[in-house]
């Protein structure tokens, strides 16, 4: 069998399980029809929320989108398709909202939730099924009104699924993402706690010495960026246009799937050998206003790190921590607390003529990342006039 029958027991945590499979002519067909209606009822909902003055409810959206617009000549069509991707979707478009509100009101931290958006046809397009839709028939997949289709188990699910998205990228590459409950790992670490210090040129520095280099996207994003410039010259809706809009997605997705295969290797081992991990909270979102290091910062992947450990934290039962963005931790000495104030990015190597220790610059900020989040730091009321820091040879 596919996944494990017996149920896991005591606190359960959710996690993703992704595979790829390859859909026969007429399930493509089938499949693309259904991403054609998940979108319009989408669409639909979200025109309704736009002209409306009270937000309406779920079950209002799914009569007026779905069960009376399938009634219509001009919508008839979606009674060819399974009703629960399409009542799914009217739901991720009361979360989208949810998510918004919350953000305006304080309640939801990170990543800025906008507006929800309408989707597009170009887009990845994706469809969920729940439990009375789809079912694990040995090593295929049973989809409502789509039929059978055959991942590849590149793992065995380790429980029942809740729930299974189906996914087409930009590339037209097609995935299952089931949704299962797991019990916490419990693996005993090495060590007690790590600071770690995110960058562009070394990705990770760590306060136990360790430094993680990323991989060079360089290459493959001159190449995105030809391409583009070969799109805008292009006629909109050509054959040729399309192929090239293609040939972007699959450069995007090698970067996106190299990144993804890196961040994952280094946050398991990071969260595996360290009881508590302690990031700073970047403001990525402001750093990207900089147009010199915006395409660097944003080929980086710092959020995707940061939501990668934070979740193999739970997994793992280990500590998570993120210290405020306004900490000096470039700034202070991690051997005496001297803190001698902002220095140019081009300085990588600092002299504290306080204590005379010489800090390489991101090995220092790393220590001092794991001192704050462990409160172990130092007294920054110390900033004598009579003491400077100069730039190391």
């Amino acid at each position: 069998m596919i996944y494990n029958h017996h149920k896991p027991r005591g606190k359960l945590v959710k996690a993703r399980y992704q595979y790829r499979f390859y859909p026969t002519p007429q399930q493509q067909q089938s499949l693309a029809q259904l991403f054609g209606c998940v979108r319009v009822v989408y669409n639909d909902a979200l025109a309704i929320c736009k002209q409306s003055e009270k937000l309406p409810k779920n079950s209002e959206l799914q009569k007026l989108v779905i069960t009376q617009a399938k009634k219509t000549d001009e919508r008839s069509w979606l009674s060819d398709v399974s009703v629960t991707p399409l009542q799914q979707s009217v739901a991720d478009l009361g979360v989208a909202y949810k998510n918004f509100f919350d953000f305006l009101k304080g309640k939801r931290k990170g990543k800025k939730a906008g507006t929800p958006r309408f989707k597009k046809k170009t887009s990845k397009q994706g469809a969920r099924f729940t439990l009375n839709s789809f079912s694990i028939k040995g090593t295929f997949v049973y989809l409502a009104k789509i039929g059978n289709v055959k991942p590849i188990w590149s793992r065995r699910l380790p429980s029942s699924p809740s729930s299974v998205t189906v996914i087409k990228d930009c590339e037209d590459r097609y995935f299952l993402s089931f949704v299962v409950e797991i019990e916490p790992i419990h693996i005993d670490a090495k060590n007690q706690s790590i600071g770690i210090d995110l960058g562009i040129q070394t990705f990770a520095v760590m306060s136990n010495g360790d430094k993680a280099a990323s991989p060079d996207y360089s290459k493959k994003d001159r190449k995105i960026r030809k391409l583009q410039r070969k799109l805008a010259r292009q006629q909109k809706g050509s054959q040729r246009r399309e192929r090239t809009r293609i040939r972007i997605a699959n450069r995007h997705n090698q970067i996106a799937d190299t990144r993804k295969d890196f961040l994952h290797k280094l946050s398991t081992k990071v969260v595996s050998e360290n009881q508590t991990i302690v990031l700073e909270d970047l403001n990525v979102s402001g750093m990207v206003k900089n147009r010199k290091l915006a395409r660097a910062i944003s080929l980086q992947g710092w959020r995707e790190f940061r939501v990668l450990c934070e979740a193999k934290c739970e997994k793992f039962s280990r500590d998570f921590r993120v210290i405020n963005r306004w900490e000096p931790t470039s700034q202070t000495c991690s051997c005496c607390g001297y803190r001698w104030g902002k220095i140019d990015l081009s300085v990588r190597s600092v002299l504290c003529l306080n204590c005379n220790t010489e800090h390489d610059r991101d090995d220092n900020a790393s220590r001092n990342i794991e001192m704050v989040g462990m409160g172990h730091r130092h007294d920054l009321k110390r900033t004598g006039s009579d003491h400077k820091t100069t730039k190391s040879s």
